[in-house]
């Protein structure tokens, strides 16, 4: 997180934001070594957040119990100091929005992975929603033992929206201006 306190996200926002976005990297530390594995997550009504990794992925024995680190990335971009048109004492930056959920992780028994799976389809299916019930029963098996599922309890958020807060309104403006129709832009004209 951005050490600066103008550009940090309360956890309400932070929440909201990994909810949106959906999918981010879990990092774990293993016995051989720090790992990552990217994971969609499905955030539940009492705060949690769901998530599967393939059984064979090198996170997945690691997991239960484990403290880990979730972090969910959305738009960056580069930032030229040309842009704010401020003077000759000006340096480049990278805005982003970025948060951390840090929390320990507990295995799904096969009816939370099910649960899981199909509130994932649930969240970003169209109509008519595809779900496991429709593939072969044995397919269906097959699948579900291929997959593990997992619980991220968060004990702490942290959210960075760093959008040249610390820079003044005509400056913001001109530098959402040059990004265009870059996402990141969207995000600046609201801050």
């Amino acid at each position: 997180m951005h050490p600066n306190a103008a550009f940090r996200m309360d956890e309400d926002a932070s929440r909201a934001f990994v909810a949106e976005e959906g999918f981010g990297m879990l990092f774990v530390v293993t016995p051989a070594g720090p790992r990552v594995a990217q994971v969609p997550v499905v955030p539940t009504s009492d705060g949690a957040l769901r998530f599967h990794v393939a059984r064979a992925n090198a996170v997945t024995a690691h997991l239960d119990g484990a403290t880990v680190l979730f972090v969910v990335q959305g738009p960056h971009a580069y930032i030229s100091p040309r842009w704010y048109a401020a003077g000759p004492d000006e340096v480049p930056t990278w805005n982003y929005l970025s948060v951390e959920v840090e929390g320990v992780v507990r295995a799904l028994d096969r009816t939370g992975l099910r649960e899981q799976i199909d509130a994932l389809a649930a969240i970003y299916e169209d109509e008519p929603q595809w779900a496991v019930d429709q593939i072969d029963p044995k397919k269906a098996e097959a699948m579900m033992d291929a997959i593990a599922g997992f619980e991220l309890v968060p004990t702490t958020w942290r959210g960075t929206v760093k959008l040249n807060q610390n820079k003044p309104a005509e400056v913001r403006a001109r530098v959402s201006e040059r990004l265009g129709n870059h996402p990141l832009a969207a995000w600046m004209r609201t801050a």
